[in-house]
């Protein structure tokens, strides 16, 4: 219990620095709408469509639009869902047919399909797309319309149906990707970059606060805490707990968030739990242990700086593990980091389960062990001296 009481009182330091506040919460939130916004999406368009109440021509434009070679068509409920969905990112573009549409056509009105998309290159490159969609459609429907006119088909539909039978020549083209794609088709244009960054800052803001540690055992504190009935095992636990309670509020601040303003997909919760709680206890392993090996606040914080960047970069936080070369990425497999994004690429990627990333959970689970073990170790040596 009193392991408990320590690391909460870890956790009520971290929230008294308003700094903290930022660069805990705030910064990677930032960093996550930068990364997205400049790097993110999937190899293949997203394109959401609201078709609610457009009728048999309307599902079959939507048909015709879902059969479109690399294009990922996303059903959407209405107008406003998919304007805010777009306006996020993780909708490339979408295509609004109104309701009615059916009965308009058939009627020969002129029918508008709103078209919402950002102002960029990629997204004006897909409205061709869709117009080359909705105008071989419009083809079938004028052919229909010729039909009937000119008394050849009884109906609009007998019509409809001639001309849909009707083979027409057509040029295809044939897109390949040379090789094996990089990237996961399904990621959102935020999806990897929120991982990443919540890797980041869980082992970053770990290492810094093996400041904390230094301060504690300056201040005298530790020693106070010894000198009631506390043994050194219950500081040793208190003190990894504040550590990994910190490590979890963080990562239920940038989850939470992420998904609310981006719409990030993680994956399998039950997965994401065990994901972030192995690695906070990595983290907290590393960070107990840097703090046990300095005695001023000043050369811990450059060698925590120094690690927790470092050891991101190179296990893929900051440029994606699909970009490294295949001995790079090997090497990038010496650190947690890289292990930690292997498992998240699968939970969102490939829609993996927790059974599907047992082995990479598994590599965490022997760093946690090793490091937890280095730490305690290390303190209790400099608890006793």
């Amino acid at each position: 219990m009193k392991a408990l009481w320590i690391g909460l009182a870890n956790l009520r330091r971290m929230f008294r620095v308003r700094t903290n506040i930022f660069f805990v919460f705030v910064f990677p939130m930032v960093l996550i709408l930068v990364l997205g916004a400049t790097f993110g999406g999937s190899s293949s368009p997203r394109l959401g469509v609201v078709s609610t109440g457009s009728g048999p021509l309307g599902a079959a434009l939507l048909r015709q639009l879902e059969r479109t070679p690399h294009l990922q068509v996303v059903t959407v409920s209405d107008p406003a869902s998919l304007l805010t969905q777009v306006e996020r990112g993780n909708l490339a573009a979408g295509v609004i047919i109104a309701p009615g549409y059916d009965a308009a056509v058939r009627a020969g009105h002129d029918v508008t399909l709103r078209y919402l998309a950002r102002p960029d290159q990629s997204s004006q490159q897909l409205g061709e797309t869709v117009r080359g969609a909705v105008a071989r459609q419009a083809t079938l429907l004028g052919a229909a319309r010729f039909a009937v006119a000119q008394h050849a088909a009884r109906s609009f539909d007998a019509g409809l149906a001639a001309a849909a039978r009707t083979p027409v020549p057509a040029v295809s083209v044939t897109q390949t990707t040379a090789g094996t794609t990089l990237f996961s088709r399904t990621l959102g244009q935020f999806d990897e970059g929120a991982w990443t960054e919540l890797l980041l800052f869980l082992f970053l803001t770990a290492m810094t606060g093996s400041v904390a540690l230094i301060e504690t055992r300056r201040l005298g504190l530790s020693r106070r805490m010894l000198a009631t009935p506390t043994s050194p095992a219950t500081v040793i636990a208190g003190e990894t707990l504040g550590r990994v309670l910190i490590s979890c509020v963080q990562a239920l601040v940038i989850i939470l968030g992420s998904a609310l303003l981006f719409g990030v997909n993680w994956g399998q919760p039950a997965g994401v739990a065990a994901v972030v709680i192995v690695f906070a206890l990595v983290a907290a392993g590393a960070g107990v242990f840097v703090g046990t090996l300095f005695r001023n606040e000043q050369q811990a914080i450059g060698i925590s700086l120094l690690l927790g960047l470092g050891l991101g970069a190179l296990g893929g936080c900051m440029v994606p593990l699909e970009v490294f070369s295949p001995t790079m990425r090997q090497v990038a497999h010496i650190t947690p980091q890289a292990w930690g994004n292997d498992a998240f690429a699968k939970l969102v990627g490939h829609s993996a389960s927790i059974v599907g990333i047992l082995p990479q959970l598994g590599v965490l689970a022997a760093y946690a062990v090793v490091l937890l073990t280095l730490a305690a170790w290390r303190l209790r040596r400099v608890l006793s001296a």
